[in-house]
């Protein structure tokens, strides 16, 4: 549900639908909702895993996301009854975007991987620097019109570096060291997420400029690589501890 602009994210409730609705349209409004019940799979595992210190970044994130998607949700589903001001859910998205960054790569810091250590810990300060530019002289965070694609597309490449990272260590290792733990599991979803994303959330804004009804398509791809994402951390929080 990506912004409020876009008139296919404005669709009733399932219950609010005539008797005849279509399979077609029962599948898009599963994936509209994706990003608030995909959440609910790994959030389900933490009520009987307890996950080890390890994981808490990645622990925080689902209750975070879990938190601002349903907000998201709330404004785009309530749109028309919401002050002006208030009824843009754009900001949400790019709150987000930074919550996602520094949660996880706190949680590959925490690996503590010897390779490019000290790089992966500068990477959030220049992550700050680059919040500090953009949205200091170029785009404004709380932009009713659109999300920033900018911000998006940083922060997935940033994520992929450090799952690149992870992987090269993991190939380096003994062939006799068990690879399958919790967090390959997590960093394998998250990797997945951001590689197929990457490009999308880089030319989604442009996109809904010049090719609307593709754009609208495109992000179901998102949304279905979300869906996945948060199936690799539930089997992530299952095989812990």
């Amino acid at each position: 549900m990506i912004s409020p602009e876009i008139p296919h994210r404005i669709r009733p409730i399932l219950h609010l639908l005539p008797s005849n609705i279509s399979m077609v349209q029962i599948l898009q409004i599963i994936l509209d909702w994706s990003e608030v019940w995909a959440l609910l799979i790994p959030a389900s595992v933490l009520l009987y895993k307890k996950q080890p210190v390890l994981h808490r970044p990645v622990v925080f994130y689902v209750r975070f996301a879990l938190i601002i998607n349903i907000l998201i949700d709330f404004i785009w589903k309530f749109k028309k009854v919401l002050p002006y001001q208030l009824n843009s859910n754009n900001w949400l998205y790019n709150l987000e975007a930074v919550g996602t960054f520094f949660l996880f790569s706190s949680f590959f810091i925490q690996l503590d991987q010897p390779f490019l250590a000290k790089f992966k810990k500068l990477v959030p300060l220049l992550f700050v620097v680059f919040l500090f530019i953009n949205f200091g002289f170029n785009e404004n965070f709380f932009d009713y019109q659109k999300l920033s694609s900018r911000l998006l597309s940083v922060q997935a490449i940033s994520l992929l570096f450090y799952v690149l990272c992870y992987f090269l260590v993991k190939v380096l290792e003994d062939v006799e060291v068990d690879i399958f733990t919790s967090d390959f599991w997590i960093v394998t979803g998250l990797g997945l997420y951001v590689a197929i994303n990457f490009f999308i959330f880089l030319l989604y804004n442009e996109l809904t400029i010049h090719m609307e009804n593709f754009a609208i398509n495109l992000w179901n791809v998102h949304n279905i690589s979300y869906i996945f994402f948060n199936l690799f951390i539930a089997k992530g929080f299952y095989e812990a501890g």
